[in-house]
């Protein structure tokens, strides 16, 4: 089921694909790296760099008899008014799929998203995979069903249906991203758990900026700095 909106987003306009991912972890993290331009590594960030370098290997190309394997795809959505970029997409060979330019036959286009660590309780991944196949659909005019999640720590693959659900998750994320966005708006957090997780928790210090944004935050402290 392809996107059908009224809304579309100029090209200048388009939010990081990937951002989503942030987006459901934590609304106030993807604001603080996509709106405030704030970033800090750690070991998992890391890691998970590590290993999509390897997969967004632009300069193979695989064909296994009726299978293409495509790394590194830009794509594109003016619907949902993002870009980015797929780890893997694999092309299956099928009647039941679209002619691709330059490949003789049609292809049923398969995305496959590269994660470091255990499949995850919330939808995060998924959101970013479904993401990608409704980006893959507006522009090849085509219906995709399912992608895949590779998974490091297991070193297996979770297959994702892409149901009407979690493709109106993605939709409405990328509605409310574009609000936040649109305002500068950095959104406040009740600090929990996942905060010990997080890359930038020295940089958001949700507990003492209050109604501060870290812009501000770091400017007093230089401004303090004799």
């Amino acid at each position: 089921m392809r996107l059908r909106s009224s809304t579309v987003y100029n090209e200048e306009e388009y939010l990081q694909l990937s951002g989503i991912q942030h987006f459901k972890f934590c609304r106030r993290q993807w604001a603080l790296i996509h709106i405030e331009n704030q970033w800090a590594e750690n070991v998992r960030t890391v890691d998970g760099e590590a290993m999509h370098r390897r997969a967004h290997d632009a300069g193979l190309k695989e064909k296994r008899g009726e299978l293409v394997i495509v790394r590194d795809l830009r794509v594109h959505s003016s619907v949902l008014g993002c870009s980015g970029a797929c780890d893997v997409v694999e092309f299956h060979r099928s009647e039941d799929g679209v002619p691709i330019n330059g490949w003789e036959g049609k292809y049923q286009p398969f995305p496959v998203e590269y994660k470091r660590g255990a499949p995850r309780a919330d939808t995060a991944n998924a959101l970013q995979l479904c993401g990608q196949a409704m980006c893959l659909e507006e522009m090849l005019c085509c219906e995709i069903p399912q992608g895949a999640l590779y998974h490091g720590e297991t070193r297996r693959r979770e297959i994702v249906d892409f149901t009407p659900a979690l493709r109106q998750e993605v939709t409405d994320s990328f509605r409310e991203m574009h609000a936040l966005y649109q305002r500068g708006h950095t959104p406040r957090l009740k600090p929990g758990k996942s905060c010990n997780a997080c890359s930038l928790k020295e940089l958001c210090l949700p507990k003492l900026l209050k109604s501060r944004t870290v812009r501000s935050f770091i400017q007093n402290a230089l401004e303090d700095v004799p």
